[in-house]
């Protein structure tokens, strides 16, 4: 039996402040979207290259986040936070002064990436714990703060670029995680309820058979989510890494792509509250079949569409109908697993879901330098979605199967 503060009002507040953390620590995953063109061209370097530092901060989040999932797990979420501000703000600071892309590219592998795992994994796999029947809404509050920082933060750097160029905007983004983060993350010192007083063993009799989830071993299902996970990614990091790039090419203003890319991330806000819902309803396997299946079909149609307001309604699509794909997982995890499991399984999947954004994001780079076009890159994209969709639909059958069985 659960606390009575979880879904209290104390519940809500720490949300809010996971949702500000979020979005402030985002913007370590959004700022080589804009800051790819001026890079490419201070350095000198073709745009696969450019995309490295992209890839290297998704690994460094993928990586971090079992690392800062088993912190949360021991320590509570406050300490991966507080860990991750500091590697933030060191980060951006550092990486205004870098003097090569290897420079730049190390710095947001070790320090950006990293410190913006200590921003996503703890804080999801806390907020699980606080909450039981609206979980799924709540995890998707939560994993909004992803996409408003992809709706906030690019317009922003965007603007500084233009003004005063990318090494002050950087600097200047890590000033304000330094002096924003510490403070909200002193809110969350409180243990969470749902594990208050409950013994590993109470634990596993609330989780529905947590040594056969699914009939499968439990490495069986986390290897099969984790494939998922990277399959999903590949196809959703294309457009959010390669949006202002790819307007760029199209001979579109780069404002116009970093706009592109608030709306698709604004759009992907409403995804997931909508998918946070749904999810409440239907479960996490459900939520991720149609997730995977929309995006798919939104990725599809960039290839007929690339007119300018054809590319404002298609990113608007991409956004609304991809955004409940990953916070699936972490309920998933909780449907399936141990709570006392939630940090480092919810780690482990976050990890493959990044991983297949690095991927995502050096591969358009790398499709566009062999064919000089974006056309094939999008296909790619279609394709590893799909692999998605045909994951989650077989375990949703499976799901079945056992269901009926055990009627």
């Amino acid at each position: 039996m659960t606390s009575p503060e979880a879904e209290s009002s104390y519940a809500w507040i720490r949300l809010a402040v996971a949702l500000a953390l979020m979005t402030i620590g985002g913007a370590g995953m959004y700022s080589m979207a804009v800051a790819l063109p001026p890079l490419q061209a201070e350095f000198g370097i073709a745009r696969g290259d450019a995309s490295l530092p992209f890839t290297l901060t998704m690994l460094g989040f993928g990586a971090g986040g079992i690392l800062m999932g088993r912190l949360a797990d021991r320590f509570g979420v406050i300490v991966p936070v507080m860990i991750g501000a500091m590697c933030l703000a060191l980060g951006f600071t550092s990486a205004g002064f870098a003097q090569n892309l290897a420079q730049f590219a190390a710095i947001h592998g070790l320090l950006i990436g990293f410190g913006t795992s200590g921003t996503f994994v703890p804080l999801v796999a806390d907020i699980t714990l606080w909450f039981t029947r609206r979980r799924g809404i709540a995890v998707a509050i939560v994993m909004s703060g992803n996409y408003l920082a992809g709706t906030v933060w690019p317009p922003i750097m965007q603007h500084f670029i233009d003004s005063g160029g990318w090494r002050a905007t950087y600097i200047g983004t890590g000033l304000v995680c330094l002096f924003a983060m510490p403070p909200l993350a002193l809110a969350l010192r409180r243990k969470p309820p749902a594990i208050a007083g409950l013994s590993r063993a109470g634990a596993r009799a609330a989780s529905p058979d947590p040594e056969r989830p699914l009939g499968l071993a439990p490495g069986q299902l986390q290897g099969l989510l984790c494939v998922a996970g990277v399959a999903c990614c590949v196809a959703m990091s294309m457009p959010q890494v390669h949006m202002v790039a790819y307007c760029a090419d199209l001979g579109f203003p780069a404002a116009r792509g970093a706009e592109m890319l608030a709306l698709m991330m604004g759009f992907g806000i409403v995804s997931r509250l909508v998918s946070g819902w749904i999810a409440d309803h239907i479960g996490g396997l459900r939520t991720l079949l149609l997730g995977a299946a929309l995006q798919a079909s939104a990725l599809a149609l960039f290839l007929p569409f690339d007119g300018l307001v054809a590319l404002y309604v298609v990113s608007a699509l991409f956004g609304l109908f991809q955004g409940g794909i990953v916070p699936s997982y972490p309920l998933i995890v909780r449907e399936y697993f141990s709570p006392h499991e939630a940090g480092a399984r919810t780690g482990t999947v976050i990890m493959a879901t990044l991983v297949g954004m690095a991927l995502g994001g050096w591969m358009p780079g790398w499709i566009f330098d062999v064919t000089g076009s974006y056309r094939a890159a999008f296909a790619n994209g279609i394709a590893w979605s799909l692999v998605t969709t045909t994951i989650a639909f077989l375990l949703l059958m499976r799901a079945r199967r056992l269901s009926a069985r055990a009627v």
